[in-house]
């Protein structure tokens, strides 16, 4: 069956609107619907090849939609039930999946390597990050599903795969924000403003939004930031000046960038915590002297999908979203068409917005 997606034809080229036909589902495998998916920096980092998978591929990897057929051995999940996609979904046989560490699983991203389509004139299509959610419809492994929490439309549901998961994450699991400490979260874009809800639901005293963009100060301060601050060449300064020359207990970065890193270090306090959840290139080298590590005692930490277990954590994010917590919608900055996702792309290039929703 024929259906329209966006389309890699190789990395770093323009994404492609086309038709392109999804096979049945066979043994352990769902094809689903979409209702919605999630524009993310990842796919624009796989588009230009920070991050290595096959091409030609479809890209999208954070969305929601409804099951339109099951292959033989899937029984969690029947034609008609709303699903969340899981992009890593984990094996459980792994060394990292035995430490309870599912988000470093060695096997959650096989499946990118698989052919799960193909193109109209033939051609082999893989999943990006195995779930292909830039499509009217896709065709995933039944890992890569889990039921859309009571109560959570589905368009909402979609930001759950991916943007607040990380944001939550990242928060609550890897910097282990506690009550009446101060945060500074860096990029404010998806991921970065639902880092910025989770610190106002962990109860952070402070919370400062950075970006180099001015326009995004609404939204940042709509998420839950207390103080806004325009990066800059001062921005640790700037940042110790708002916490009484301490500097932050927690920072938060979700931009990649080792400006930004090496800057969100630099504005924790003696002993404060940094969690890294942007994606960098190669190229994004970050420099440290001896000295400085041991005198500041400062740690830095990298961040995986939010440290989190979907399947653990959706049902908590659902409870967080129903008793009006965790605002979902303040997250989506436009609602746009499958054939928007290239004019999306532009935008996070040059900074703008917080996340574009794309609605089937």
């Amino acid at each position: 069956m024929a259906v329209r997606a966006a389309v890699l034809p190789a990395v770093g080229s323009p994404l492609e609107i086309t038709g392109i036909d999804l096979p049945d589902p066979g043994p352990g495998r769902i094809r689903v619907r979409l209702a919605a998916a999630g524009v993310c920096h990842s796919d624009l980092s796989l588009s230009n090849g920070t991050m290595r998978v096959p091409v030609p591929a479809v890209l999208g990897h954070e969305g929601a939609g409804t099951v339109v057929a099951v292959g033989e051995g899937v029984t969690h999940v029947a034609p008609g039930d709303g699903v969340v996609l899981n992009w890593a979904p984990s094996c459980g046989a792994c060394h990292a999946c035995s430490l309870g560490e599912v988000w470093l699983c060695a096997n959650a991203l096989n499946g990118v390597a698989d052919v799960y389509a193909r193109t109209s004139e033939g051609a082999d299509l893989h999943p990006g990050l195995n779930v292909a959610a830039f499509a009217e419809e896709t065709v995933v492994s039944a890992a890569c599903v889990l039921p859309v929490p009571d109560g959570i439309p589905l368009t909402d549901a979609a930001l759950l795969g991916c943007a607040v998961l990380t944001g939550y994450g990242a928060v609550h699991h890897s910097a282990r924000v506690r009550q009446g400490e101060t945060v500074a979260v860096f990029g404010v874009g998806g991921v970065g403003l639902a880092a910025l809800q989770a610190a106002r639901i962990a109860g952070a005293s402070k919370i400062v939004a950075v970006d180099v963009s001015a326009e995004k100060e609404e939204l940042a301060r709509a998420a839950g930031a207390t103080d806004y601050v325009l990066a800059s060449e001062n921005t640790a300064r700037e940042i110790r000046a708002l916490t009484g020359k301490q500097g932050v207990d927690v920072a938060v970065e979700c931009a990649g960038r080792a400006v930004s890193i090496r800057t969100a270090w630099d504005s924790t306090r003696r002993g404060g915590r940094t969690t890294v959840v942007g994606i960098g290139g190669k190229d994004q080298q970050v420099t440290f002297n001896a000295l400085e590590i041991f005198h500041w005692g400062r740690t830095l930490t990298g961040c995986v999908y939010g440290n989190s277990d979907p399947a653990v954590d959706l049902p908590v994010l659902a409870d967080h979203v129903r008793a009006g917590r965790l605002d979902l919608s303040a997250l989506v900055t436009e609602r746009i068409s499958l054939d928007g996702i290239p004019a999306a792309f532009e935008n996070m290039l040059a900074g703008k917005g917080g996340r574009a929703l794309v609605v089937f």
